[in-house]
């Protein structure tokens, strides 16, 4: 199936992950990018338990052991996509709240969206493009939003 083939999202997941991606760039330092940085870091954040990280990324305890010794150090694609998201997740819960705190007094925030437009022929002008649309979001509909989130 081609990207252009697989069903689409639904929509209340777009927006959820159009949220996670404003609250990234609130980041005051870059999350760990390495997998062995990415393990350590997580591992402080569940107490050491490897078992537990390990349950989490749905990998073997093992597994995460040897990232974080650092005899492991490319992950396979669902592994490092694992790592990322919830590395992102736990990375400065602080500056996430206090921007959730902001977002509906102040000015609100800001959503990026990824949508196709055009049409479906293939090999003309009107074939379908990928657009980027950035959209504000009111404080309103901000705080709404991050309610029910």
């Amino acid at each position: 199936m081609s990207e252009h083939e697989q069903q689409p999202a639904p929509r209340s997941a777009k927006v959820l992950e159009a949220l996670a991606r404003a609250e990234r760039k609130v980041f005051t330092r870059p999350a760990p990018k390495s997998a062995n940085a990415q393990v350590k870091f997580l591992l402080t954040r569940a107490k050491g338990f490897a078992k537990a990280l390990a349950e989490r990324l749905g990998v073997q305890r093992r597994t995460v052991e040897r990232y974080h010794a650092g005899k492991l150090t490319t992950p396979q694609k669902h592994l490092r996509a694992a790592l990322v998201e919830e590395t992102e997740s736990e990375w400065q819960p602080q500056v996430r709240a206090h921007a959730r705190e902001q977002a509906p007094t102040s000015s609100g925030t800001m959503v990026e969206v990824t949508a196709y437009c055009g049409f479906t022929c293939s090999g003309s002008s009107d074939d379908s493009r990928i657009r980027i649309i950035t959209t504000p979001i009111s404080p309103t509909y901000a705080k709404q939003i991050l309610e029910l989130q």
